[in-house]
């Protein structure tokens, strides 16, 4: 069956034909890239027979590659749309490094460890590099210096704007490696660096993956860092059929070492503008594209539309930062009385989370009318709380399956040893790990020793109850071990809950009753996660549950948000990108908020004006932007300046509207 597209406009049907040799697409905000990229994949496997295991699609989250999965399989079916390689960069160089990193002196069972296992880690081998037991000094410094070291796969020393030697920061970035491989662990930077290392020292491997993927496609270009360039490069460097998708004007994450000049320098054989906008009204189109005009390293290109002008973009200032906040919510509740715009398509946008406490306030407070009734509050969700995966009780879980998984991972061991209490104290654990370290055997082979009925030294400082503890927990440990190496996952799971009889612990802990049900109900969604885990893979293991896992952590909690309920959204400019709004709030928009003050210095100016036009172009018909005269910091009110921002949208596109709407 032919693939038809179209319905295309001239440019995306021109994109979608474009399918050799090195091709960069600039696709404007709302401009259908996603449409493109799967009409074009469907075009390589129906109309030119292309097998689908030969084309790779590399995107920056799991929602972008599971939506174009389900898209590309109406397209071509179930079957072929499977077999193409859709996944985040993450995801798939965790798939090479399962079957590959044990030419890299890892084993396949590695466990993945998320930042703040990092610093988790760095801080105990800090307090051992200084012998020092008291209160550290900041880290930060030399955790950001090594940070930017590994997304850019320099060895310390080669990081520029080193003026002076930092014999510590390079210590404990040596440290981390040889601990992080004795613990048999990998954290989400060194996916990509151990990918690249694999690579580089095992040509034959590379050219195996060369050999597979004759075309390439990469989804948000502008956000690749050094290493994700060079691992694509590397990759492409066969065939060269390496098509890039992105838009420079909305590239955001400096900050985390995303740099623009990969697609401002892109070599491209053939180049296409996606400038056709099919979100937003022409009148917020035209404010976007004069702010983001001022930007001098960017390609050319301008934003349209074929729809009706819309209404103006309103403009209003308020007395102070409650009142703003006050001011929003009374014209939230004005444009879904007078238009019919349901609480869910409206959202709060703002530069920095610190600006949303007022905002919550207001509309916790706020009356509205509802079938007749009056009623108080206005549901709402703000995004960046505690994530799921940050929760005590969910941490507890997962360090037991990490734990089952790779016993080596002695972060997890820690965590777990006495949860539930099993008699085993903080002044054993702290034996234990002075042991670990002076004998330089792994944790696990120290408790095997002292779970053993044969007589061991290691038993004679601990107390009978500390023994009997670490040998209830290495049983339960390799019971679970030979329980998990047979599905249903979800079972052992299940059993493992019931064995260590954590909801009585979630009992003894929790005073509240409603904090312990909401606990129970987090540990229900962390067993259904792993039920549609086994649902939806075929070959199923504990240690590919857990890269899952950590590598989409909505997963969980994503069958009970498939109705989003109707409230209202609160987010910073950078959460909002990829989403878009009926209509968009933008709030604190001030000088030393946006552009931010810090950023400025880190990012500089032209990327903190590319996130004003990314939080403009979230809205579809109506944009309100707004600022407070005055607004308190360090417990001070300060006189404010406008965002220099706002000077740059013409004034005619523009209503200056009263903040108080009764005026």
């Amino acid at each position: 069956m032919k693939a038809q597209f179209s319905h295309l406009n001239p440019a995306q049907q021109k994109a979608v034909l474009a399918t050799e040799g090195r091709v960069l697409i600039l696709a404007g905000a709302g401009s259908g890239k996603t449409s493109v990229l799967t009409y074009r994949m469907a075009h390589l496997l129906a109309n030119l027979e292309v097998p689908p295991d030969a084309i790779l699609g590399l995107t920056f989250t799991n929602k972008a590659a599971q939506e174009m999965q389900g898209r590309l399989a109406k397209l071509v079916g179930p079957q072929k749309a499977k077999k193409v390689t859709l996944s985040t960069f993450h995801s798939f160089c965790m798939q090479i490094l399962r079957k590959e990193i044990h030419r890299l002196g890892f084993t396949p069972q590695f466990t993945l460890y998320d930042e703040k296992d990092v610093r988790r880690l760095s801080t105990q081998l800090a307090r051992h590099l200084l012998e020092h037991e008291g209160d550290l000094p900041s880290l930060e410094k030399s955790l950001n210096k090594i940070s930017y070291a590994k997304s850019r796969g320099l060895a310390f020393e080669e990081a520029p704007g080193e003026t002076e030697p930092d014999p510590f920061s390079r210590d404990l970035f040596e440290r981390l490696k040889i601990c992080m491989r004795a613990y048999n662990a990998v954290d989400f930077d060194s996916l990509l660096t151990l990918t690249v290392d694999l690579f580089e020292s095992h040509p034959e491997v590379l050219e195996r993956y060369q050999e597979r993927y004759r075309y390439i496609m990469i989804d948000e270009y502008q956000d690749t860092n050094p290493i994700q360039y060079r691992l694509a490069k590397a990759i492409a460097r066969k065939y060269d059929n390496l098509c890039v998708v992105g838009d420079d004007d909305q590239s955001i994450y400096g900050w985390r070492g995303a740099e623009i000049k990969n697609i401002l320098e892109f070599d491209a054989s053939t180049v296409i503008k996606l400038e056709q906008n099919y979100r937003s009204t022409p009148t917020i189109l035209k404010g976007a594209n004069a702010v983001i005009a001022q930007n001098k390293e960017r390609h050319a290109k301008e934003l349209w539309s074929t729809a009706d002008a819309g209404e103006q973009i309103t403009l209003f200032h308020a007395p102070t930062e409650l009142e703003e906040a006050q001011a929003v919510v009374q014209r939230m509740i004005r444009l879904r009385k007078d238009k019919g715009v349901a609480w869910k398509e409206m959202a709060i946008l703002y530069r920095s989370n610190i600006l949303s406490r007022p905002f919550e306030m207001a509309l916790m407070q706020a009356v509205w009318e509802k079938e007749g009734k009056w009623v108080r509050g206005i549901p709402f969700e703000v995004f960046g709380g505690t994530e799921f995966y940050e929760r005590a009780e969910i941490k507890d879980l997962i360090a037991y399956l990490r734990a089952i998984s790779n016993p080596l991972d002695q972060e997890a061991l820690l965590r777990i040893i006495n949860v539930p209490r099993r008699g085993i104290s903080d002044q054993t654990l702290d034996h234990l790990t002075q042991l670990n370290r002076k004998r330089q055997v792994p944790l696990w082979d120290l408790l095997r020793e002292i779970a053993s009925p044969l007589s061991s030294d290691l038993k004679n400082d601990l107390t009978e109850r500390a023994v009997s503890g670490i040998r209830l927990f290495v049983e339960l440990i390799e019971t679970a071990q030979k329980k998990f190496a047979t599905p249903p996952l979800h079972d052992t799971f299940s059993w493992l809950i019931d064995e260590i009889d954590y909801r009585k612990a979630i009992q003894d802990d929790v005073k509240s009753e409603k904090m312990r049900d909401f606990k129970w109900e987090n540990v229900a969604h962390c067993l259904d996660a792993m039920t549609i885990y086994e649902e939806e893979n075929e070959e199923v293991s504990l240690a590919d549950f857990l890269a899952t896992s950590s590598l989409d952590q909505e997963k969980i909690l994503q069958r009970n948000k498939e109705q989003k309920q109707d409230q209202v959204s609160l987010m910073t400019f950078h959460s909002a990108k990829g989403l878009e709004f009926t209509a968009c709030y933008l709030v604190g928009l001030e000088d030393h908020i946006i552009p931010h003050e810090k950023s400025l210095l880190e990012t500089g100016l032209e990327e903190e004006r590319r996130l004003m036009y990314v939080a403009m172009t979230r809205a579809k018909r109506y944009l309100t932007l707004s600022m407070a005269r005055k607004r308190k910091k360090m417990g001070k009110e300060i006189a404010t300046t406008p965002s220099r921002f706002l000077f740059e949208i013409p004034k005619e596109l523009m209503r200056i509207s009263s903040w108080n709407l009764s005026d």
